[in-house]
């Protein structure tokens, strides 16, 4: 299920306040700033830094 992209243009990081980046494969916002990934579930963004991933060295380029 996709996310409204709607949501997505107004959604901003919980760290750090910045923009997210839709990962479309991966079903996750990216924030290279904060260096996560917030998952989305069922087309619901998790927007909690304690669900997020870590980004490897190579993502946050």
């Amino acid at each position: 299920m996709e996310p409204d992209p709607k949501l997505l243009e107004i959604l901003i990081c919980p760290v750090t306040r910045t923009t997210l980046h839709y990962d479309r494969e991966r079903q996750e916002l990216v924030s290279r700033a904060a260096g996560l990934a917030y998952p989305i579930r069922g087309g619901v963004p998790i927007m909690l830094p304690g669900e997020a991933r870590e980004l490897s060295d190579d993502e946050r380029k």
